[in-house]
């Protein structure tokens, strides 16, 4: 493990997401697969999200698993609110860190690297 990190969730943040539009933030072993350095967040890295388990699941009960899962900063211009962020679950089912926090991430990881998310 390179870190461990506090994060704000996803709006519904309690169980695994296990489709589009839950609000859920998946949940075990990915990978972090590119990067977008400007977005409308403080620096973006996806998720490699759905998986082939949570395809899989999403097949046999007929439902979209979803996407677009990122690691991100804050939203532009809101860098001030800082580690207070934590306090809400406010992502839409991706993960909101810190830009600080943005900033060691995307220097210490490169394409490809594991990620494991826990509740």
């Amino acid at each position: 493990m390179l870190r461990d990190y506090d994060v704000a969730l996803g709006k519904n943040p309690k169980g695994a997401k296990r489709r589009n539009g839950d609000l859920r933030t998946p949940e075990g072993r990915y990978v972090l697969d590119w990067r977008i350095e400007e977005s409308r967040f403080y620096r973006a890295i996806h998720v490699s999200y759905p998986n082939e388990q949570d395809k899989e699941f999403a097949a046999r009960a007929g439902i979209p698993p979803g996407g677009g899962v990122m690691i991100h900063g804050l939203p532009e211009g809101e860098s001030w609110v800082g580690d207070v962020h934590r306090e809400f679950d406010w992502t839409n089912g991706c993960i909101g860190v810190t830009d600080d926090e943005m900033d060691e991430i995307w220097e210490l990881v490169d394409d490809g690297t594991p990620i494991e998310i826990r509740p």
